[in-house]
């Protein structure tokens, strides 16, 4: 079987001798009390794809141009522009049967990174090009615009209010039984901490902060 490889339509001379593809998983595994393991499945995640490329600097019968010898920096040259420019292109594989083609592979995807290797003993004069690309899924954010709409409440509308300066908090309060000064507190100001108040106001009454009796008629503040 042949196959070419393209990044966009930059056709590569030499087709590599393996291709690795992964299909990352996003199932989640959850440990239940009394159950043990379950597995819940989910959309999967991002593919990684990773291949090495032979960028020859001699014209070999077995490379194939598109327009003619080219040599290891140009094709190097193309892969750094699309590392440069940030963009997404197509990662196609194209695979011919003597008899005819079967399914290719057509993928948007990221040059994530790229290494350069150069060996005098195994390539000779040409290079090799590790390359590691991961799908890429377009996205945007979306504008939403909300119609307020009296009739059916569709907007919470928040408005600042003006205290109610005429309502006045209680002058006495007649102590009951079980109540102490830091219950009082927080039943007339939410605090249960402004007890201090209520004994600030009431020395003449009070001796012992931890002892109220059930009757007496303290001031409020």
């Amino acid at each position: 079987m042949a196959y070419k490889v393209y990044f966009g339509n930059i056709l590569f001379p030499v087709t590599p001798s393996k291709i690795s593809v992964k299909i990352a998983n996003q199932n989640k595994t959850y440990n239940l009390i009394n159950q043990g393991e379950i597995n819940v499945p989910k959309t999967a995640g991002l593919t990684d794809v990773e291949l090495e490329l032979l960028l020859p600097n001699t014209k070999y019968k077995f490379a194939v141009y598109k327009n003619g010898f080219k040599k290891a920096s140009f094709f190097l040259g193309k892969i750094e522009n699309l590392k440069k420019k940030k963009k997404s292109f197509q990662f196609i594989v194209t695979r011919t049967l003597p008899r005819g083609s079967v399914p290719g592979t057509n993928l948007k995807v990221t040059l994530e990174d790229y290494t350069i290797k150069e060996d005098a003993t195994n390539y000779g004069t040409d290079m090799v090009v590790s390359v590691k690309l991961k799908q890429y899924r377009a996205y945007g954010t979306k504008t939403v615009t909300i119609k307020e709409d009296d009739s059916s409440n569709t907007v919470s509308k928040t408005e600042n209010r003006e205290v109610d300066s005429t309502k006045e908090s209680p002058k006495t309060y007649t102590v009951k039984k079980g109540d102490c000064l830091w219950n009082i507190a927080k039943k007339l100001y939410g605090n249960g901490a402004d007890y201090t108040k209520i004994l600030e106001a009431n020395k003449d009454k009070i001796k012992n902060p931890n002892l109220i009796y059930p009757n007496q008629e303290l001031t409020i503040p």
